[in-house]
């Protein structure tokens, strides 16, 4: 199965990307995934399931830690992994 995660994180600062959005980036960016996709409004990225599952676990424990108040993500199933 093939995921898509769609996340952000706050408070914003649009000044300059705050500590928690800066390591929710790098966890995703270092994560086994494909098409990733990070902006100042929203992050994507696609990948196996299992891969996803991890990065999302990872990016809310270290974006938490890093001071993010809130989380907000989207998790969907966009395919079936090829055999």
């Amino acid at each position: 199965m093939r995921l898509r995660v769609e996340f952000t994180t706050e408070p914003f600062d649009l000044d300059e990307a705050p500590p928690h959005a800066v390591v929710a980036r790098e966890v995703i960016e270092a994560a086994e995934l494909d098409a990733v996709d990070v902006g100042p409004f929203g992050n994507t990225a696609e990948g196996r399931a299992e891969a996803v599952l991890t990065a999302v676990d990872a990016l809310l424990r270290k974006a938490l830690d890093a001071g993010a108040t809130r989380v907000s993500l989207q998790v969907n199933v966009i395919g079936e992994e090829s055999r």
